[in-house]
């Protein structure tokens, strides 16, 4: 990535999660440790099914009052809300949108670590007054996070890009994005590579579908993965079936500019030759790439 560029995440809402018993709550039903949330740390973490299935995912941060804003996705906020209400029972938690009043930009390119003043790894973060800038907790190679109350431009200065700018930065990491390349309510987060983007700890105790993503990554069973797709064309729609030597062994999950995410068998793409397989999306030859940040 080149110069720097500031893009406001229009697709991304904020939900504020507060009250005494706000992190306790969270911390019962998110597959990351909400105990490590701090000023200076953000963590990455999903919702799941009671079997293990992927619903929701969410970057968390501190509030500086004790509580959690949870940046997610927008056109699903409300649906998160409700969920959350489900498992709050009677805890001392409040739960509302806080979307009119806080904003999530990135700074992604060279060197946007540094001109946010940050350093370190995946999820370190500092706040300036109101606004949080963290490294993406995800890898750093996404950039920077910012969340900072609307109307305002903490990263005024760098030049201005469009959200598509954000996710075709994305893309070219094979950093997937729920609903699309993760399926609500069928993608298992393992084989959608959730332990290599930090959304997971396996020692902070149980959590929603805990047994089953344990039981999965202790018996070493993921067969299944999100890899980068290249071509030299126009990748099929969304769903074409991913052939090597005429089997099937996978599905394009997205696409845009040549560049795709696909799940795919990994025992069969070994099977098939692997580097040297023939691997095909649809009717146009294609190339997986495994994430650079992966470590399957």
């Amino acid at each position: 990535m080149g110069r720097l560029t500031r893009i406001v995440l229009t697709d991304r809402g904020v939900l504020a999660v507060t009250g005494p018993e706000a992190r306790g709550f969270m911390q019962g039903i998110v597959t990351n440790d909400i105990e490590r949330v701090d000023r200076n740390r953000v963590v990455y973490a999903a919702l799941l099914t009671p079997q293990g299935k992927f619903l929701f995912d969410f970057i968390v941060m501190d509030d500086g009052a004790g509580g959690l804003l949870l940046d997610t996705k927008r056109e699903r906020l409300s649906e998160l809300a409700k969920r959350l209400a489900f498992y709050k029972l009677r805890a001392k938690a409040a739960i509302a949108d806080v979307s009119d009043d806080l904003t999530v930009s990135a700074l992604i390119g060279d060197g946007a670590l540094e001109a946010a003043e940050l350093h370190g790894g995946p999820g370190n973060a500092r706040r300036d007054g109101d606004t949080v800038y963290a490294v993406d907790p995800r890898i750093p190679a996404l950039g920077v996070r910012c969340l900072h109350p609307a109307g305002g431009d903490p990263l005024a200065g760098h030049a201005e890009g469009a959200l598509d700018d954000y996710h075709a930065h994305r893309m070219s990491l094979a950093v997937p994005e729920a609903g699309t390349d993760v399926l609500v309510g069928k993608s298992f987060i393992l084989e959608s590579n959730f332990e290599e983007l930090n959304a997971v700890d396996f020692e902070k105790g149980c959590y929603v579908g805990q047994e089953l993503t344990a039981r999965t990554k202790f018996r070493g069973r993921v067969r299944r993965r999100l890899f980068g797709v290249t071509c030299d064309g126009d990748l099929p729609a969304a769903g074409a079936p991913i052939t090597a030597g005429g089997a099937e062994i996978g599905e394009l999950r997205s696409a845009r500019d040549g560049r795709g995410i696909a799940l795919i068998r990994t025992d069969r793409l070994e099977e098939a030759g692997g580097d040297d397989a023939e691997v095909m999306a649809g009717d146009m030859r294609v190339t997986p790439v495994k994430p650079e940040w992966a470590s399957f």
